[in-house]
């Protein structure tokens, strides 16, 4: 066991030392850490090391990723009055280039393959789906008001993939019985999660041993969990969750909230962020490592796949430079910040074998993957992303980091 130790944690120094200097060489961390994971594979492959079968664990820390990472997104964000237009635009942004590349790529490749239209739909949707795991680490470079629509747009775009994957999984067709569930989950969720914030908030309270922290998250994990097993939009309840403690200033003078005893938990809640920070490197590091030591040669440059790859990326950034446009927004770097990654693995993955379609297969999600990155990458650096500029749309002002201490790796993990 000594040497898979030791690899694994040179692997998450290199990781380390790839936030801390993404801003200086202008490339995206994740771009870095995938190369990182192919390289492994070639020196573990030509060193004739054996490996057990690690692909179980990609989902793993897909999914705990996904978790920490738009949790830990949603605590960065301030909401208030001022911000009611950005998460109108943010919200509008995310959801209309979704359905339009969902049902343009379904319609062309049920042509082309001559699949039914359901089918084809149900595997495009996790190409259409911004990736948080990817944008906002990225984003962190950018101007404050860039950076909270990244967050803002990436998390509803999670939220409302994963939403809009499951109805189409779940529901052939459309009728008023199945709209009807959708609504009633949506409900749902919105009370579990309402009554959970304030049971979470409660024992990160009262909690006096040195331990709390840890059994606070691995709750959010259990519920996230049981949400998802009941079909419910369990990544609402991660969202509302950060909302709820990264705005709990706000919420002090609503009078149900005095018994949490606002003025202790405002300390308890700046530690738990801290904590969040560290464990959302940790594992976001460890699956991006592990998707690159995944990746096949064969399948990275599958010439079949790869016209049809570039295709979908060419869509996915004039749709977004459209409704940017629409949207009345200046084409920044913001632009170019349309990743896929870890949300469109975990949907790819969560397709039932008798409901996949020949042309969206692992070799064209892994080139969509990497050719949005790479896209990303070389368009942070034409358009300058990871200068500082002012403040510019909707974005009040801003409120500074909790810990200057710890800047360097907010600034590389929020």
């Amino acid at each position: 066991m000594t040497e898979p130790i030791i690899i694994v944690c040179a692997l998450l120094l290199i990781a380390y030392l790839f936030d801390l200097w993404a801003d200086r060489i202008k490339v995206p961390s994740v771009v870095l850490l995938l190369l990182l994971g192919w390289l492994t594979r070639q020196a573990v492959a030509w060193l004739g090391m054996r490996t057990p079968d690690l692909d179980a664990l990609l989902e793993l820390f897909g999914t705990v990723g996904l978790i920490l990472i738009v949790l830990e997104g949603a605590l960065e964000l301030e909401l208030d009055e001022s911000k009611v237009k950005l998460v109108v635009k943010t919200f509008l942004a995310a959801l209309l280039p979704m359905l339009a590349l969902a049902f343009g790529f379904a319609g062309v490749m049920s042509a082309v393959g001559d699949v039914s239209f359901p089918f084809t739909l149900v595997n495009v949707v996790p190409l259409c789906v911004i990736s948080s795991a990817i944008a906002i680490p990225t984003a962190a470079a950018l101007s404050r008001a860039d950076r909270e629509f990244v967050i803002y747009e990436s998390s509803f775009s999670d939220i409302l993939g994963v939403l809009f994957f499951n109805f189409v999984l779940l529901n052939e067709t459309v009728t008023f019985q199945s709209v009807g569930v959708f609504c009633s989950q949506l409900l749902v969720m919105v009370a579990i999660s309402l009554a959970a914030n304030v049971g979470l908030a409660f024992l990160l309270n009262k909690i006096e041993h040195h331990t709390k922290f840890v059994p606070i998250i691995l709750m959010v994990i259990l519920i996230y969990a049981i949400s998802k097993i009941w079909h419910l939009p369990a990544l609402l309840f991660i969202l509302l969750f950060g909302l709820f403690l990264g705005n709990f200033d706000q919420l002090k003078h609503f009078r149900g909230l005095r018994m949490l005893h606002p003025e202790r938990l405002e300390g308890e809640i700046l530690r738990f962020k801290e904590l969040t920070i560290e464990a959302t490197f940790l594992v976001r590091s460890l699956f991006f490592i592990l998707f690159g030591y995944l990746i096949e040669t064969d399948e990275l440059l599958d010439a079949e796949t790869l016209p049809w790859a570039a295709a979908v990326v060419a869509g996915i950034f004039l749709l977004r430079a459209l409704v940017m446009k629409a949207l009345g927004m200046r084409l920044g770097p913001v632009l170019w910040l349309a990743p896929r990654g870890l949300i469109t693995i975990l949907l790819f993955l969560s397709i039932p074998a008798a409901r996949r379609v020949p042309l969206v297969n692992r070799s064209l999600i892994i080139q969509v993957i990497i050719l949005t990155a790479l896209g990303m990458m070389a368009g942070l650096m034409v358009t300058g992303g990871a200068k500082k500029t002012p403040p510019q749309g909707d974005a009040g002002p801003a409120r500074q980091p909790p810990c200057d201490g710890n800047s360097a790796l907010t600034k590389t993990a929020a």
